[in-house]
């Protein structure tokens, strides 16, 4: 089916350009989102007598779409979810649950906007691009965590398995020295009995 794009696609072409796409494509996703129109005589008239007036309206989104990407880009936002200690979530993240990350921290953006190659099913640092123009795109990073501390913990740079392996060795040493501990203060009493032993001797070799 050829159309007549009124905006950029990717991979297609620019405002105004008239290109060949599979039936399907144009019926159910360009048509219906009103990124295109059928290549008919009287759609290519119409275009051209609205030309100006859809440039115009573009640049203007554009704009509005580049102060937000400025705003929004390099972002973090967090995302609680339950999951096991090999990181696995229960579950995965979702573009409705970005969006809504998003939102909460006063983005306004729409989950159609959100660009996920894959859904999210581990915890950690997860880029994820926002398509918020056809010519504009940010990159937000989403924290995964199953908590805010674990949040804050893989904020700072470390994994879950990271902090876990940390504290597990921080606990091990805490007990080695315990036992150093206790086997300083055996010895120390053994020496001390020692030394009472040897003096009661001495005594009774001076009777």
């Amino acid at each position: 089916m050829d159309i007549i794009l009124l905006e950029r696609v990717a991979k297609l072409g620019q405002m105004g350009d008239v290109v060949a796409v599979k039936d399907g494509y144009a019926r159910n996703f360009l048509l219906p989102q009103k990124k295109a129109l059928r290549a008919s005589p009287d759609n290519v008239k119409a275009f051209e007598a609205q030309k100006a007036h859809l440039e115009a309206r573009n640049l203007e989104t554009r704009k509005e779409a580049q102060a937000l990407a400025s705003r929004l880009d390099g972002k973090q936002f967090v995302v609680i979810r339950s999951a096991a200690d090999s990181g696995a979530l229960y579950g995965s993240v979702s573009t409705r649950d970005a969006a809504d990350a998003a939102r909460e921290d006063g983005f306004e953006i729409d989950r159609k906007q959100v660009v996920l190659s894959a859904p999210i099913k581990e915890l950690g640092l997860h880029d994820v691009h926002v398509r918020l123009h056809p010519e504009v795109e940010a990159t937000i990073k989403l924290n995964v965590a199953r908590s805010q501390e674990e949040a804050e913990i893989q904020a700072s740079g470390k994994s879950i398995q990271e902090q876990a392996a940390e504290d597990e060795a921080a606990a091990e040493f805490e007990i080695s020295e315990l036992f150093d501990d206790i086997g300083a203060a055996t010895n120390e009493d053994e020496d001390l009995a020692g030394t009472v032993e040897e003096s009661e001797e001495d005594q009774d070799r001076e009777r």
